[in-house]
């Protein structure tokens, strides 16, 4: 690994850590802001976060305003790129598929395949990594805005062990039944309807959120906000199918409607509060 940024902030310090990935085959980068106890070496809990479409490890650090609830809280946060990058990564003209349009997935067709492993990277090696090389605890939960979004719910819903507890702003709740998903989806995976599934939250909810055999009475409680002025909330996002499906298998979801409020990182900013200390909770 090697630190290409690093920044004093709220007592802590928020860097830019770059490394050789073995999973998606090149380069990837991560923002990583270490709380002053992280920084006198005692051990944290760690906030992974995953971005949305066209974003970079960038985004979130410099708009989100979440440095100051982490000190407070004494919670490293992760933020890694949306997908891998470089000359020799497959990448499309649209800004919904290729780089920086992961999906957070497995990808499983050419020329996809090879490079497209945004799903092994955030649930295996990127933890390996940060736990490896930083002071950081096996206590983990995961949060994410629209693409990232649906990344973080499919994560945790299919890892129910793995992470304390997750959260979403915005999510592509269901990204079988919606143009973003349906696109990314069968380049990345194929035709096959049902290999979707997998990395489909509401599927995985109404399949009663089953996946190496863990139940819903296994899995975390949600914790979801969305904007009511949000341009893609009747057609990309549409948070009722996973409202539906979560009242349907008994299954604990908490979704905040806020009005007013559009998809920007104002809206992310005005209540990441709120997030980090839903998950303080549950890491302490």
């Amino acid at each position: 690994m090697e630190r290409i940024e690093r920044h004093a902030s709220h007592g802590g310090s928020q860097e830019v850590w770059k490394h050789a990935s073995s999973v998606v085959g090149g380069e990837m980068k991560f923002g990583i802001y270490l709380p002053e106890a992280a920084l006198r070496g005692q051990q944290c809990p760690v906030l992974y976060w995953l971005s949305g479409l066209t974003c970079t490890e960038q985004n979130f650090i410099t708009k989100a305003g979440a440095q100051r609830y982490a000190a407070e809280h004494g919670i490293i946060v992760v933020a890694p790129d949306t997908s891998p990058r470089g000359d020799t990564v497959p990448d499309s003209p649209d800004y919904d598929l290729g780089q920086g349009a992961g999906f957070y997935v497995n990808a499983t067709r050419d020329p996809w395949a090879r490079h497209f492993r945004m799903y092994d990277y955030v649930v295996s090696e990127l933890p390996t990594l940060i736990e490896g090389g930083f002071p950081a605890s096996d206590a983990r939960s995961i949060s994410g805005h629209s693409m990232g979004g649906h990344g973080a719910l499919v994560v945790a819903l299919r890892n129910p062990g793995r992470y304390r507890s997750v959260s979403a702003f915005s999510p592509i709740v269901a990204p079988s039944q919606v143009p973003w998903g349906e696109k990314a989806l069968a380049a990345y995976l194929g035709d096959d309807r049902e290999a979707w599934k997998q990395y489909d939250a509401v599927a995985l909810v109404a399949n009663g959120g089953k996946s190496g055999g863990k139940s819903v009475s296994e899995q975390l409680p949600l914790l979801v906000d969305q904007g009511d002025a949000d341009d893609f909330l009747d057609t990309q996002l549409r948070p009722q199918l996973l409202q539906a499906a979560c009242e349907k298998a008994g299954y604990p979801l908490q979704l905040n409607l806020r009005e007013g409020y559009d998809h920007s990182y104002y809206f992310i900013a005005s209540f990441i509060g709120e997030h980090m200390a839903f998950h303080a909770k549950a890491l302490a």
